[in-house]
């Protein structure tokens, strides 16, 4: 792989960067040493830095020569509230935080590629280096958008990446349309009439209409749906009574629904509504169907996936830039981004041949593999370098 020269000089402070930030995990919203780390040095490059925007985010804005044309790159920051289960020299010192994600690997390879192109100047035009808080859930992509992150900052394209432990170090997938699934979650409310649960004819059983609603859904996916269309609904909270021997009055259940269509999201929050009334309601209980719309899908605009394919094969074998991959149904909220200004969001292997790499993320036992910091900063700066070239 040819690796920038430069970048390879400085592969090792890259490492030295990326197991600081994850010895110093931050949940969402709460990234403000990570914050601060990436602001003094992107200072120390020369690089224009603004903050604030979501919080913690932080965004830095490198022009090189008259060119109008400018492109932005996204890493995210935050980690997950788990407690780690490795025992390396930089497992996270702070309990019940990690990063699970790799969210401490795309920050540093970002860093890396603002460093050298700081150093090198080796382009026409303007880059804009998005590091952004809460990716995990409360949505910071949207969060930065919706407070005029292109509207300070106006590309023509912008760009992002995840690492992926099932593909093999060296490998990339570059692949248009959808990428990511569409995070939606529900809550669900039983009202029913509890009472002694030695006369359970005299109660309205909250759990049994839960249990017949959980099990009255699932023939949505797997009856409803079109075997060819793809969707995930997922109970995976069911709470109700606190004593052995009381039928309790209610019960609550939460989940999650991922689709790849607006129409198929758009059947299962109104099918799963109905479905849950109507059952309760036949059996003299109420139910509150709530559905909270999360992450879109993330679709990969053709012409900027071009782009990224062709950066890519600069770097790597063609034959190992994948510009298909099997469909995955985790939530992104690049897609905040990628709705506002045309996208790709792209993936790096971190799979070695002797396994090491592959830990899953959201595991407690998942590290990021080191070893693609200066693939991950090359590619970036070959993108600038490519999209933003001199004449």
């Amino acid at each position: 792989m040819p690796i920038h020269n430069r970048i390879a000089a400085f592969a090792d402070e890259m490492t030295a960067w990326r197991r600081d930030l994850h010895a110093h995990p931050e949940l969402g919203l709460e990234e403000h040493r990570t914050a601060a780390i990436v602001a003094e040095k992107l200072v120390a490059w020369g690089i224009r830095v603004h903050t604030g925007l979501a919080t913690t985010g932080v965004v830095g804005t490198l022009k090189v020569g008259n060119s109008n044309r400018a492109i932005a790159i996204r890493a995210d920051m935050d980690a997950l509230p788990i407690e780690e289960a490795n025992d390396f020299p930089h497992r996270s010192r702070f309990a019940g935080k990690m990063h699970a994600c790799g969210h401490d690997g795309h920050t540093a390879m970002l860093l890396g590629a603002a460093r050298y192109l700081a150093e090198t100047r080796n382009f026409d035009g303007t880059v804009h280096f998005i590091f952004q808080p809460a990716e995990e859930g409360a949505g910071g992509a949207r969060i930065m958008v919706e407070e005029g992150l292109f509207e300070l900052f106006p590309a023509d394209a912008v760009y992002g990446a995840h690492n992926d432990p099932s593909l093999p170090v060296g490998e990339m997938y570059v692949v248009a349309g959808p990428n990511s699934a569409a995070s939606d979650r529900f809550v669900l409310h039983i009202e029913g009439r509890g009472g002694h649960a030695a006369r359970p004819h005299m109660t309205i059983d909250p759990i049994t209409i839960g249990a017949q609603i959980v099990l009255a859904w699932q023939t949505l996916v797997s009856r409803r749906l079109d075997p060819a269309d793809a969707a995930v609904l997922s109970i995976t909270q069911f709470h109700a009574g606190s004593c052995g021997n009381v039928i309790p009055e209610t019960a609550f259940l939460n989940g999650t629904v991922r689709t790849l269509k607006p129409a198929t999201q758009d059947m299962l929050e109104s099918e799963m509504g109905a479905i849950a009334r109507a059952i309760a309601e036949s059996q003299g209980a109420s139910a509150r169907f709530e559905y909270i719309r999360g992450y879109p899908i993330v679709m990969n605009h053709p012409e900027p996936t071009e782009r990224a394919a062709l950066a890519a094969a600069k770097l790597l074998d063609p034959a190992r830039v994948h510009r298909e991959k099997p469909l995955t149904m985790g939530g992104e909220d690049f897609a905040y981004m990628a709705q506002k200004v045309p996208g790709c969001f792209v993936r790096f292997g971190q799979k070695e041949a002797d396994g090491a790499g592959s830990v899953p993320v959201h595991n407690p036992r998942y590290d990021f593999n080191d070893a693609i910091l200066p693939l991950g900063a090359s590619f970036w700066a070959t993108l600038v370098e490519q999209e933003l070239a001199r004449g």
